[in-house]
């Protein structure tokens, strides 16, 4: 039985070509080739796989026969894989990363998160893209240990002076509970939180251990997950803050109550973009932080120039 031999890419590129334009000669004006030579080269490639690519017989325009149409696929992936290899190394080449490790604080709103990452795919289709959402001093601390190149962290990273900030913006916080909690009937006196469940984001990592903030109520539960805190208030659980994008459905349907509590009114948790003073975010990663900026200035939600820092006191969820 006779055994292929390894087309050249050159080969496969030709065979393309003459897939695409229709002819010989179209395939040589789009390659800068003779006629002759894109001919010597699918003649080639027929020898090394041993089988005939091309009906050429009684038609004008060279048509694919059974065997060329089975491969063709097989010779675009080739290409396209290729073509992905070139521009990757040529993207190193000038310094672009291989990989973004992006850490997220889960208080970022799915929007903004969504429409920056549809924009770098477009924007760096070679680099790779490793996304973390974290809460509180876990986003630090992927950033500290390196296991991601720059964060979007809330306020507790300003107790660190090995990383370098930037004030991207804030998103406001309103504590709520489902309209049938006590604390949903109207306005209330303060400390009427102490009397009720108070569901409480807490940190996975060690960098806040024994710490609380705004945590009123000493029935309180601790989740590491905003999307379960979010479950948990719908069940009427517990009350707490939350971000207003996350719940501003909830709130127009009547799902969640926005509650009247003086100790506790709407605060702005701030985002800061944060990485490694001794590890400069390469121009991937700075195009991330710019444009995390841009959208959250978008919506009016900016704290400070590009550039600036500023240091908050912690904030509880």
């Amino acid at each position: 039985m006779q055994t292929p031999g390894t087309p050249t890419f050159d080969q496969l590129r030709i065979f393309l070509a003459v897939v695409e334009t229709g002819s010989f000669a179209a395939a040589g004006r789009r390659l800068n080739r003779a006629t002759s030579v894109i001919s010597y080269g699918i003649a080639n490639l027929e020898a090394q796989l041993g089988l005939a690519l091309f009906e050429r017989e009684g038609t004008k325009r060279p048509t694919l026969t059974v065997a060329g149409t089975a491969l063709l696929a097989e010779a675009r992936t080739i290409a396209h894989g290729m073509d992905g290899l070139r521009a990757k190394a040529k993207g190193l080449l000038q310094g672009l990363e291989a990989e973004v490790r992006l850490v997220v604080d889960v208080m970022l709103p799915p929007r903004p998160l969504a429409t920056v990452l549809n924009a770098f795919r477009a924007a760096f289709p070679t680099v790779s893209l490793r996304l973390y959402v974290e809460a509180l001093g876990a986003v630090t601390a992927l950033v500290l240990d390196r296991r991601a190149t720059i964060g979007i962290s809330g306020p507790l990273s300003a107790d660190f002076p090995e990383l370098e900030r930037v004030a991207l913006g804030r998103v406001p916080l309103v504590p709520v509970a489902a309209p049938q909690h006590p604390l949903a009937a109207g306005p209330q006196l303060p400390g009427a939180g102490r009397d009720h469940i108070q569901l409480v984001l807490t940190d996975r990592s060690s960098l806040t251990a024994g710490r609380d903030f705004s945590v009123l109520s000493d029935r309180s539960w601790r989740i590491s997950d905003l999307g379960a805190k979010h479950a948990l208030l719908l069940q009427g659980i517990g009350w707490g803050n939350m971000p207003v994008p996350l719940v501003e459905l909830d709130l127009f349907s009547g799902a969640l109550v926005r509650l009247d509590m003086p100790d506790q009114p709407e605060v702005s948790y701030p985002l800061e973009g944060i990485w490694r003073a001794d590890e400069a975010p390469g121009p991937a990663a700075r195009w991330l932080l710019e444009r995390f900026g841009a959208v959250l200035d978008e919506k009016g939600e900016r704290t400070a120039s590009a550039g600036a820092l500023t240091v908050e006191p912690p904030i509880s969820a």
